[in-house]
């Protein structure tokens, strides 16, 4: 360890065995050269949103056309990256890891974020469990039965999503300053693995979250760069997924392509965020009022034109457009509901694999068949469909901006409120990823579910069925009637449902609107 850097935690010998000293030697170079950079660009999002507040709309950058209209391609991929047709998705707990490598998938994202609550432990016990995994070593035994958990001979290709450009990590210190969760998160999974995923054929792979402009983009490309020089890694070896999830991004997707192109495994429509990313940004603008989030679809020409262009931006590039992920997962008991949700299911599927998209994320092992089988009637025995270029498409910025119109009912309210304390609650005791009311939820749909609360109080939006307005008195008195039903429901006590309810509350009826609600939350772990 570096004499500049300070970990709080006391650490086990495991853990001293994942932060090892060529690991926190390239954490520090990576926060000492890059940090400052991360800094000034997080700045520069809040700049863009001072200029959305005084009336300017989002647009495709004038001084980047010639990249746009040029021909290049992205650097050819890796033959493990080839098919991603099903992607399964979840959180770095042990036996997590090991289901979702043994699900009949493609590919498994491995996630340090939105669905990762991010305690010390979560954290660094999941750098263990992937590195245990890679190196074909993990294994869980369940207490109850000592059931034992291990992988199979083969097994999905491993995928890491760090935390975003806008996360700390405290609990590590360089210089008294604390690292971005990002640079954490890549250097200890890329510093531990790279060898061990050379030896099997494969290589360090990652999913980049919440990116909002191609210039950071550029600067996870100047990381890579830098850290394949570190490990004397090949440059081109790291190859990197970005979620197109921020409103911002959408306008520059072939800019970010661009700047990754030597690093780039294509982009991913981010659905949740995206839709938070439009609440968001446009939050202050009375005409931006988005509809009950059942009713914001994929339908929708907003998100329709989403992804039609990321489609034919990704396949004039060379490179794969990922669908996104649908949030029902299977019901037991409740054989109707459940064929609704499959419906569902099924439905999204097929149209994400017959608008050209190359493959799908799902969230849970049961769904892979339905998933699996819509893109197999679409692509057959082609690991892609790369070749179906989307010359149809010419997305305008109005297609992207193009409000959705629909109603906001007092069941859509009380849904959000409902849905938001439980996550927060949930992520707050260290669990990020929850399923509520037959649905997946991770901080990008609690997101919009706060974010949609502060938006239709600020504007004094009315319900559609009464002509009710949304005050601030009105989201009080419906929070604390949800909140008893909540606690009469139960049968148990909850150590965080207050602080979770404190927290939304004050998100919710703030005269600022909070970026993130992991932020004023992460402080609660």
């Amino acid at each position: 360890m570096t004499s500049n850097i300070t970990i709080i935690p006391a650490l086990s010998n495991e853990e001293q065995e994942i932060l090892n000293p060529k690991t926190l030697e390239l954490i520090e170079l990576l926060h000492t050269k890059f940090n400052p950079r991360r800094l000034e660009l997080l700045a520069q999002r809040k700049d863009r949103q001072d200029e959305i507040n005084d009336g300017k709309r989002p647009d495709f950058l004038k001084d980047t056309k010639s990249i746009r209209d040029g021909d290049w391609e992205v650097a050819p991929l890796p033959s493990d990256l080839q098919d991603r047709r099903v992607e399964i998705t979840g959180p770095v707990d042990r036996k997590m890891v090991i289901n979702a490598l043994n699900a009949p998938v493609k590919t498994f994202m491995a996630d340090f974020e939105d669905s990762c609550s991010p305690t010390w432990s979560n954290i660094i016990q999941g750098q263990i469990n992937l590195r245990d995994a890679v190196n074909g070593t993990i294994e869980f035994i369940r207490d109850s039965d000592q059931k034992r958990y291990c992988l199979n001979e083969s097994t999905a290709t491993l995928i890491v999503r760090p935390r975003g450009w806008h996360l700390n990590e405290k609990h590590i210190l360089i210089n008294g300053e604390k690292v971005s969760g990002s640079l954490f998160d890549f250097a200890l999974y890329l510093s531990n693995n790279y060898q061990s995923l050379n030896s099997k054929g494969s290589g360090p792979y990652f999913y980049l979250p919440k990116l909002e402009s191609h210039l950071e983009a550029r600067l996870w490309n100047d990381v890579f760069v830098e850290a394949q020089d570190f490990l004397k890694i090949e440059q081109g070896t790291i190859k990197a997924t970005v979620l197109i999830e921020t409103i911002l991004a959408a306008f520059e997707m072939n800019e970010i392509l661009f700047e990754l192109k030597d690093h780039s495994s294509g982009l991913n429509c981010g659905r949740w965020d995206y839709i938070f990313s439009f609440i968001k940004r446009f939050r202050n603008d009375p005409s931006c009022i988005l509809p009950n989030r059942d009713e914001v679809t994929m339908t929708r020409h907003f998100l329709n034109s989403y992804v039609d262009e990321l489609i034919k931006t990704c396949h004039k590039r060379n490179v794969h457009a990922m669908g996104g992920m649908a949030a029902q997962i299977p019901i037991k008991n409740d054989a109707e509901k459940n064929k609704l949700a499959m419906n569902k299911v099924q439905s999204d599927k097929l149209r994400e694999a017959e608008a050209g998209h190359d493959g799908t994320w799902i969230a849970h092992p049961g769904l892979s068949t339905i998933a699996m089988d819509a893109f197999d009637s679409v692509m057959a025995n082609n690991p892609n469909q790369i070749s179906n270029k989307r010359n149809d498409v010419n997305t305008t910025a109005s297609d992207l901006l193009k409000i959705p119109t629909g109603s906001i009912t007092q069941k859509g309210i009380r849904e959000n409120i409902r849905v938001g304390v439980q996550y927060i609650e949930a992520w707050l005791s260290g669990n990020g990823c929850v399923p509520l009311y037959n649905l997946m939820e991770d901080a990008a749909t609690a997101e919009i579910s706060r974010s949609q609360i502060w938006q239709w109080i600020h504007h004094k939006v009315r319900i559609s069925e009464s002509e009710q307005v949304i005050s601030e008195e009105y989201f009080i008195k419906s929070l604390e009637e949800e909140m008893d039903l909540i606690i009469a429901e139960r049968d148990f006590d909850s150590d965080h449902l207050q602080t979770a309810i404190d927290l939304f509350k004050g998100m919710s009826i703030s005269s600022e609107f909070d970026e993130f609600l992991t932020l004023p939350a992460y402080q609660h772990l």
